[in-house]
This record gives C-alpha cells, structure tokens and sequence, in this order.
C-alpha cells in the first residue's frame, strides 16, 4: 500500500522511517533517489524529543520529505500500530512542514533479519541494526515506486 507518494517533491533526498516501539529506524535516500542508506536508530524517548532529532536529521540532510513504513497486518488491514504510526505523522507534521509518504512495511523487519542471518551477523548485531536496515528497507520500496512513476 502506498499513500501520499503523489505529494513528494519530483527531487532532493528523502528520509525514511521505520517507527517501533521502544527505536526509531531511519535511513536517507541519495539526491538522485537510487538509493537508500540506513542512518541510525533512534532510542525513543518522548515524542518532542524523537521529533526534535528526526527535524536534525532533516535539516542535517537537506530531506524535502519523509517516508514512513505503515505497519499493516498481513491481511492488509490497519490495527492499532497504524493508527499510531497516522498519529506519530500528524503530530510530526504540526512541527514539520514536509510531505509524509507511507509505504506497505509487512515482512520488512523479516526480510532484513533473513539478510543478516544469511550474511553470519551476530544476534546482538543484528539487533543493534536491525532497525535502520528495515527503514532503508522500506524507503528502497519507495524509491523504486516513485521511479516508475
């Protein structure tokens, strides 16, 4: 599922965000948009606060939008997990005046974990990265859909 795609600027770099409970996935897409690099991961804290650093790492990188991974079911439908990734959007976008895409992010995490185990990653490795990669996971579907566009 996409949403909001049509409303990202046809250029600049974008920032991708894979909202969990307790961290905070991001990654930044190349000027081009070919590519997405995992950043960091944000230990949450309170939302100002995890807003505060995302609007660092916007102005930090120049980002002309956001895309935020939409945690639906496996089904497709949205459960409670959606509806605080909309409200995390809508508050964030009280303090920043950016277009807020979402991409489908079902099986990202998993995907990412798959990778790592493949590539022999340590257990508290991958734990440490896990995070960033599914954000760069998700902002690399974006991409490629907005190119095709």
């Amino acid at each position: 599922m996409t949403e909001g795609l049509d409303t990202i600027p046809p250029a600049g770099k974008i920032l991708g965000l894979d909202l969990g409970t307790k961290t905070i996935g991001v990654a930044v897409s190349d000027g081009m948009r070919y590519s997405a690099t995992p950043l960091e991961t944000i230990k949450r804290t309170k939302f100002t606060q995890d807003a505060e650093r995302i609007i660092e790492l916007v102005q930090g990188h120049q980002a002309v939008a956001l895309i935020l991974g939409l945690p639906l079911n496996m089904d497709g439908s949205e459960g409670p997990r959606v509806q605080s990734t909309r409200a995390f959007a809508r508050n964030l976008s009280q303090k920043l005046a950016l277009p807020i895409g979402f991409w489908d992010e079902r099986l990202s995490t998993s995907a990412v974990t798959r990778m790592m185990i493949e590539a022999d990653l340590r257990r508290d490795r991958r734990a440490e990265v896990v995070d960033k990669l599914a954000a760069s996971y998700i902002l690399q579907g974006a991409l490629d859909r907005l190119r095709k566009n």
